[in-house]
């Protein structure tokens, strides 16, 4: 299954990267399975992605939990929570 990832804010800064196209193995079906794949890469995108960070997550442009079933053809973003001042 392909879907695209984007990667917004200081997440785009720390990954220098703001989308990509990944071919995801088969075991990987869920928004939250996508997450500690990307994870498995290691060094800054272990960090950056690590469980305990707060991030945002969207499946197809929605809010989604770590449970999002992923299709093929969609987008996953990940983005830090937007805090005002």
């Amino acid at each position: 299954m392909k879907i695209e990832l984007r990667f917004f804010a200081s997440l785009r800064e720390t990954l220098k990267l703001s989308q990509e196209v990944l071919e995801l193995p088969e075991p990987v079906t869920t928004v939250g399975a996508v997450r500690a794949h990307l994870r498995a890469r290691g060094g800054v995108w272990a960090e950056a992605l690590a469980d305990g960070r707060a991030l945002r997550m969207a499946f197809n442009q929605e809010l989604a939990h770590p449970d999002t079933v992923v299709t093929d053809g969609g987008e996953v973003a990940f983005f830090p929570p937007v805090t005002g001042g």
